[in-house]
């Protein structure tokens, strides 16, 4: 099938802004918990809608008397915290648009982003952020003001609309329409210049309202609450921070990925939404756990057992009785512990952002823990599809969310239309133009599109490599297989115009140590690690299961460690993990030279 379209199901007025939407909410269930935030003692303290409501209002008054004006650009520079979500909303009841800022970003990326879309009032997490955006702000002529939320932001923006009345906000509150700009969110892309995507209240209106209605078993059952870590500068996290209102769901935020079990386990989400290299990070930690503590033959076991399950659950006769009593035990062993260690009332999550991968889908699955995998861009204000809790097929990102269209180009490039494609990018008509046609919107990623209308994403268009002997292929494949190794962080294949495909690796800081525990060897460095002969025979063996996806002409025949990881802060990695193949392609040419003319396979 080379189109697929998914009729609208709520259909929203053209007058309404995202302030209705919130308004809609605080009238339906005032006294019902919207957010909960976690106190300096360290407990989840809830607000009410109404409470909510009356403290955007107090920052809404805050701003307008900092003299932000209907449509001025509010900067937000932070990581996820609730005060991120309280600026969002009260910077679109000042009738402003706000525009985030990653707390990563560099200084000229910081200089870009407030130049390009004209920000006037800047809000920043800590005085660091602070220190950055000062090193860059001559060049900033829009930019008036900046507040720190760490030196208490918030509170001097409620002091300072003590005098706007309230009549104020609510005129400001109904200004915008549907087809008004909302949000410009600059992509991290993975070339070029970040280019500012305009989303309209009426992307995410009508995305939310209808995504809620066709995932109301996720989002929307009795006590849903979901636990947002995520940069809410990215559009997926944005959009889920939306989304909870129509939903009537409960929102947690929480900052530090580092401690993100423990943030689950206390604020106990029926549903969370991520992208796949956490699912691979919590599953690689799991085991390693177990391998320390002399279990990691059972753990391996109940994966297994996990994963052969859920596959049964796709084939028309079911689970075979044995099957399931196997499931049951490797549930009492393993699988439930795993549930508990997550909160213990998690039953969905949404995966998006990049290909999560068959065996971890099953495996999550067969946790007890349906992993919905969504697909969708900046520009499509995130998700144009998911899997539906009534039908998943999992390898695939799912068919069109109400209101989208999909179609696939003569080169088998993903193109989308409907309620969620951006307005255009900021400024920018000639890339607007090249992204468009008629109406469509060029996804640049390579895809299929099966009898039932779900998506499966193939490849990056931009990506596909061609060998000496032009040979085609698509390093996603290669790349998420063999970084499920939990000894492996990134991994970029590399091959156009050469003899063979190759890849370059980086390993798991974080997993190497628990990896040489789990395998009673002693602690080392990572570049003691990167020749010791069992960590390369472990990556030989992952290498060579990698390999069973694809053609002999397509498989990785040697690959060489890096001598560091590729981290955002370097530049290698966009805040989502993606690859900046250019970037890394450029820096380590060297790398990719010797791994041609070295004799070895390491």
């Amino acid at each position: 099938m080379d189109e697929f379209h998914t009729p609208l199901l709520v259909e929203t007025d053209p007058s309404d802004n995202l302030n209705d939407l919130f308004a809609a909410r605080v009238r339906a269930t005032p006294d019902r918990p919207v957010v909960e935030r976690v106190t300096a003692a360290g407990t989840w303290e809830p607000l009410t809608a109404r409470a909510y409501d009356d403290h955007v209002v107090a920052v809404a008054k805050g701003l307008v008397a900092r003299g932000v004006a209907p449509g001025g650009r509010v900067g937000i520079m932070s990581r996820t915290r609730y005060e991120w979500s309280l600026l969002d909303w009260a910077a679109w009841a000042a009738g402003a648009v706000p525009v985030p800022l990653y707390e990563t970003s560099s200084a000229e990326q910081v200089e870009w982003i407030l130049t390009d879309a004209g920000v006037s009032l800047l809000v920043v997490e800590t005085p660091e952020h602070a220190a950055v955006v000062e090193e860059v702000r001559a060049q900033a002529p829009t930019l008036r003001e900046v507040l720190v939320i760490d030196d208490g932001a918030v509170d001097a923006l409620v002091a300072a609309g003590a005098d706007v009345p309230d009549e104020e906000i609510a005129r400001r509150r109904g200004l915008a329409a549907r087809d008004d700009v909302a949000t410009i969110i600059y992509t991290s892309g993975t070339t070029g210049r970040p280019k500012g995507v305009e989303l309209t209240h009426g992307n995410f209106a009508q995305l939310t309202t209808n995504a809620v209605e066709k995932l109301k078993e996720v989002v929307q059952t009795p006590g849903a609450r979901t636990f947002l870590f995520m940069p809410l500068a990215h559009v997926f996290a944005r959009f889920v921070h939306v989304l909870t209102i129509p939903a009537g769901a409960v929102l947690g935020h929480w900052p530090d990925t580092k401690t993100l079990v423990e943030g689950i386990g206390a604020f106990r989400p029926t549903f969370i939404l991520s992208v796949p290299r956490v699912f691979e990070k919590v599953y690689n930690s799991a085991e390693q756990k177990a391998a320390a503590g002399g279990k990691g033959a059972i753990f391996q076991r109940a994966a297994k057992t996990a994963i052969v399950y859920s596959r049964a659950l796709d084939t028309p006769s079911g689970p075979s009785p044995w099957l399931r009593l196997q499931h049951k035990v490797a549930d009492v062993l393993v699988l439930s512990k795993l549930r508990a260690v997550l909160g213990g009332q998690v039953e969905w999550a949404i995966s998006g952002g990049a290909p999560l991968g068959e065996r971890l889908g099953h495996f999550y699955r067969g946790v007890g823990l349906k992993v919905l995998e969504g697909y969708g861009l900046t520009e499509t204000t995130a998700p144009a599809t998911v899997n539906l809790p009534g039908r998943t097929k999992i390898g695939t990102v799912g068919p069109a969310l109400p209101g989208t269209s999909l179609r696939l180009a003569a080169d088998g490039e993903v193109e989308i239309r409907g309620i969620q494609v951006f307005r255009g990018y900021h400024d920018n008509p000639t890339a607007t133009a090249e992204t468009m046609r008629d109406g469509w919107f060029r996804t640049g990623d390579l895809g299929t599109i099966d009898e039932d209308g779900y998506l499966r994403i193939t490849g990056r268009k931009k990506e596909i490599i061609v060998t000496a002997g032009g040979k085609n292929v698509a390093p996603a494949v290669l790349e998420d297989r063999l970084r499920a190794h939990p000894l492996i962080s990134q991994v970029v294949v590399v091959g156009d115009q050469r003899p063979f495909i190759g890849a370059l690796v980086t390993l798991d800081p974080e997993g190497v140590p628990g990896w040489l525990t789990a395998h009673g060897k002693p602690p080392m460095s990572l570049a003691e690690a990167a020749t010791d002969p069992d960590v390369l025979a472990s990556l030989d063996k992952a290498v060579e299961r990698t390999n069973r996806a694809v053609s002999r002409a397509e498989s990785i025949r040697k690959y060489r460690i890096l001598d560091r990881d590729l981290t955002i802060a370097d530049g290698y990695l966009t805040p989502k993990l993606s690859v900046r193949r250019v970037e890394v392609l450029k820096d380590f040419a060297a790398d990719v030279e010797a791994l041609y003319e070295s004799a070895g396979e390491h």
